[in-house]
Parts: structure tokens; sequence; C-alpha cells
């Protein structure tokens, strides 16, 4: 089957052969044939149109998937500190000294804070609520250092001491803070006490106890299986 353009010089040749006829039966039959074609062509100017329109669509919605499905990384780690006036959040956020600055974000209310870092390849965010004591969001702030972001949280109470950084923190501490079993063999409640330490630990830590028993069994020639 003829193209799109083969069908348009059909059509103009076509139209000439009327043109030409002097007979009124030949320019009938010749007329017929060119609605014929004219028909057909504007099919297929219209598939073709919807067929542009598809992939258009397609390309748009593809563009759109790609940029929505940017990872988001929920940070849970940060450290702590805090002066009379200001309690002081540290969070390690590699490379965020030399992002734009619109790139970092920070929005305080008086029980929370939610800080966000967008990167080329992801989305960094650390949202903390339920703080120990109300905060003036108004005068909380941030500043960005080297591979750190520094969150100023304003206190209400100047003066007042906070022990946690969020309401519940000493709970959690407590519950998970190892013991050892004074009825047990000190060996043994050693052993439940590092275990324990292991199995609720970063990496950091687990690579640091394991590190500790390899060379203690190294040491000592004992089998202790983590």
């Amino acid at each position: 089957m003829s193209n799109v353009e083969d069908l348009k010089s059909d059509i103009e040749e076509l139209r000439g052969f009327v043109n030409q006829a002097e007979r009124q039966k030949v320019k009938d039959l010749l007329g017929i044939e060119l609605r014929k074609l004219e028909t057909e062509l504007i099919r297929r100017e219209e598939a073709l149109k919807r067929t542009q329109g598809n992939i258009n669509d397609s390309s748009s919605q593809t563009s759109g998937t790609t940029k929505s499905k940017t990872p988001v990384v929920q940070l849970k780690n940060y450290a702590w500190d805090q002066s009379d006036k200001f309690m002081k959040i540290y969070v390690t956020v590699n490379g965020v000294h030399s992002l734009p600055k619109d790139n970092i974000t920070c929005q305080f209310s008086d029980r929370s804070f939610k800080m966000i870092v967008k990167q080329e390849q992801k989305i960094q965010e650390l949202y903390v609520s339920n703080l120990m004591e109300k905060i003036d969001a108004a005068d909380s702030f941030f500043k960005v250092k080297t591979d750190t972001v520094l969150l100023m949280l304003k206190k209400t109470e100047l003066a007042k001491t906070w022990p946690h950084v969020k309401q519940g923190d000493a709970k959690t501490k407590e519950k998970k803070s190892p013991k050892m079993d004074k009825d047990k063999d000190p060996q043994e409640g050693l052993m439940d006490m590092m275990k324990q330490m292991y199995d609720e630990g970063d990496d950091e830590m687990k690579r640091t106890i394991a590190k500790a028993w390899s060379e203690s069994r190294q040491k000592q020639g004992m089998d202790m299986d983590l």
C-alpha cells in the first residue's frame, strides 16, 4: 500500500486525468476513484497524527515518571548538643556544602523539624517530631558546614537542659541498654550482653564487635559464634 506522499502524487495525477477527460462518463468514473483516494489520504493522515500524539504523550509520561522516581532517603542518625539558648542538631550529609543554597531547606514547628537536602541522584530527609520541649520556630535556623547541616533549635525556656532530643528517648535508651544477668556465669553474661549490643547496634557497632571477637578467638582459640 502506498504511503501518504505516494498517495498525494496519485491524487494529483488523477485530478489531471479528470481535467483532461472529455466524456462525462469517463469524468464520473475518474471522479469516483479520485474521491476514494482522497478519503484514504484523510484516513492515513489522521492515523499518522494519532500515532505521533501517542509517541509524544508516552515520552512526556516517561519523562515525568523518571523525574518523580528520584529516591528519597530517610535519615535516622544525627548528633546533638545544647547551650542555654539552643538545641544543636548535627546531620552528616556528604557534599552538602557544595550544593546550591536552595537545595537545602528546613521547616520548624513548636515540637518538630524537617530537613530536606536535594542532591543530583537522591533526596535526603530528616524528620523529628515529639521534641522533648517546645521550640521557637520563628527564631530557629540552620547552617551549612563541610559535609554537615547544623540545625539551631531555639529553646522557649532558656537555660533549661534537655535530657534528650525527643520524648520517649529515655525509655528507648533504657530498654536498649544491655545489662548483665547477675545470676549467670560472668563469662556467659558478658557474651549475652555483647550479643545484644551486636543485634541492636548499627553497622559500625557490628564491625567493632565482630573485630573484637575475631581477635579474641585468635588469641584464645575459642569458638565464639555471633
